[in-house]
């Protein structure tokens, strides 16, 4: 209580950027790999230099990504994701940034979101640039793979599934239906890519113009997230970070709430908004 105290009182000043990891999630049905509901990671995740080089590698993304991403697709936002949307309408929070590439916080109503990591549900064109919807993608490629079939237990956090290599090797990839030849790719900062510069400066931007620093569901082992929380801290900016189990900015952080999102954020909508109906929860 005392900790939820503190961070009810430092949201309540307002001017509050929130940056949000995979933790949020979970209780949407979307797996992380750190934290108590995470999943083993059982494959290497894609990598850039991968993805773009190998064709055997190519082809076994995107017949796991073609199943999985459809259940990500299909995933609602939860209370958690709508406490954060409720603390924008009341005027609280700024700008989210968030590490999640699901569209959970857009789909929540939240606005002034940058998607740190991209989207999974647009793809874009290596070649031409041009950048289409995954809807338009999933109707080539079912087309491509008429009798591509699989029993999907569950999807991993990156948005994929585990296959045999013989399903694998019967899938059938497309190429860009812009310019005939292109190399596509979803539109998501993989592993060993970097993002991009602007995309960060804007992020850099926004916390330094904060009031304060509230993580959200993320563990920060990650320096792709964890640097606005170092960047807030040598700014003198204070930062509050609720996640369940440590996370590599406590640390940094001058609260620390260690329980679940989807109770801890509609709480905290409720007391600073002064009405759980603000948060539509």
């Amino acid at each position: 209580m005392e900790s939820l105290d503190a961070l009810t009182s430092l949201v309540a000043g307002g001017g509050v950027v929130v940056l949000s990891g995979a933790g949020l999630s979970t209780e949407s049905g979307i797996p992380d790999y750190r934290g108590p509901s995470g999943v083993a990671r059982r494959h290497t995740p894609m990598t850039y230099q991968a993805f773009t080089r190998d064709p055997v590698a190519r082809r076994r993304y995107w017949a796991r990504s073609h199943l999985g991403w459809r259940l990500i697709a299909g995933a609602a936002p939860n209370d958690g994701h709508r406490a954060v949307a409720g603390l924008q309408r009341a005027g609280l929070v700024d700008t989210v940034i968030t590490q999640n590439v699901d569209g959970l916080h857009g789909a929540a109503g939240s606005t002034s979101v940058i998607e740190l990591h991209g989207r999974l549900d647009e793809v874009t064109c290596l070649d031409c640039g041009n950048l289409t919807s995954r809807e338009e993608l999933d109707r080539r490629l079912r087309e491509a793979n008429p009798d591509f079939t699989a029993r999907v237990a569950g999807v991993n956090p990156d948005g994929d599934v585990d296959l045999p290599d013989e399903q694998v090797a019967a899938f059938r990839t497309v190429d860009c239906g812009i310019c005939g030849t292109g190399m596509l790719k979803p539109d998501v900062v993989f592993f060993g890519e970097t993002v991009p510069a602007q995309r960060v400066a804007r992020c850099f931007a926004a916390v330094e113009q904060a009031r304060s620093l509230l993580v959200l569901g993320s563990s920060l082992t990650v320096m792709s997230g964890r640097r606005f929380v170092i960047r807030a801290a040598k700014q003198g900016i204070p930062v509050a970070i609720v996640n369940q189990g440590p996370t590599r900015g406590d640390g940094h952080a001058r609260v620390c709430v260690d329980a679940p999102l989807g109770v801890v954020l509609p709480e905290l909508a409720a007391r600073v908004s002064g009405s759980a109906a603000t948060v539509g929860v």
